[in-house]
């Protein structure tokens, strides 16, 4: 067991070019991706980036997680040259840690500028909410040099837009804009410029803060489990959900609340 912990915590030694940051006021977590110029993220940090979500999940102070790129530009993608030195069969399992913020039991949001290409377009698609600037480019590059997306493009991607519009990205290695990622349903929301997106995320927190997280994290995992099963199985979860839901304290809270017109106070049990 001591040896388990010790390796466990090795993952989350020495970030590599990541960045760690708790608002406890406003109740956000954000991990930024922090390799300049262009943020390309490692293999190292890929297990890493689980980790840190996996921690956020479990830490009251955060109630909404943000993922980020530093200095202006969110992610080029990958580190391609060091993808080499790794051992062969050891990159199969990309699309785990990369999912990360799918599993998270709270609302994760990606807000990206500039690029947002492989595996950092990858890990936007895992999010609850992709939000982006107008200038932004987003795309799945990787057949251009003689690979496929492999941290959970291929599927995500289809599952977003369709499989006519995921063969024309990923077969052309194709970069769309934000508008047409927004027209096509990748995007939830626009902004205009850096200073619009900071705004934008800093709105979508707030909002999502004021939910009852036992709600929201009861809603993410029917809508993560159920989207690309049977209606019938769908509507069956969901109704066990709800009924789950009517013994909590936050429902209590959320219609005493909305008796009396007044905010809700919500504890998330």
């Amino acid at each position: 067991m001591e040896l388990y912990a010790e390796r466990r915590a090795a993952v989350l030694k020495e970030l590599d070019s990541l960045r760690v940051e708790i608002d406890a006021e406003k109740r956000i977590g954000w991990l930024i991706l922090d390799r300049p110029p262009l943020n390309i993220v490692s293999y190292r940090a890929r297990a890493q980036i689980n980790a840190i979500i996996e921690e956020f999940g479990n830490d009251d102070d955060v109630g909404t997680v943000v993922i980020r790129g530093a200095n202006g530009l969110y992610t080029s993608g990958g580190d391609v040259r060091g993808f080499f030195k790794v051992p062969r069969d050891g990159m199969s399992h990309l699309a785990w840690n990369i999912g990360a913020p799918q599993r998270c039991p709270k609302p994760v949001i990606c807000a990206m500028e500039k690029h947002a290409f492989g595996v950092g377009f990858e890990l936007s698609l895992a999010c609850d909410f992709r939000l982006a600037t107008k200038e932004t480019k987003l795309g799945l590059p990787e057949v251009t040099i003689g690979e496929i997306p492999g941290s959970g493009g291929t599927q995500r991607l289809v599952n977003l837009v369709g499989l006519t519009r995921a063969k024309r990205m990923i077969y052309l290695g194709e970069r769309i804009t934000a508008q047409t990622a927004l027209d096509w349903g990748i995007l939830s929301d626009l902004a205009e410029d850096a200073a619009a997106l900071e705004e934008m995320v800093e709105s979508y927190a707030k909002r999502l803060n004021a939910q009852s997280p036992l709600a929201l994290r009861t809603v993410k995992r029917v809508l993560n489990a159920t989207h690309d099963t049977s209606l019938e199985i769908g509507l069956e979860l969901e109704g066990h959900a709800y009924e789950k839901l009517r013994d909590s304290y936050d429902y209590k809270e959320g219609a005493e609340a909305f008796f009396n017109k007044r905010k809700p106070v919500y504890k998330g049990e």
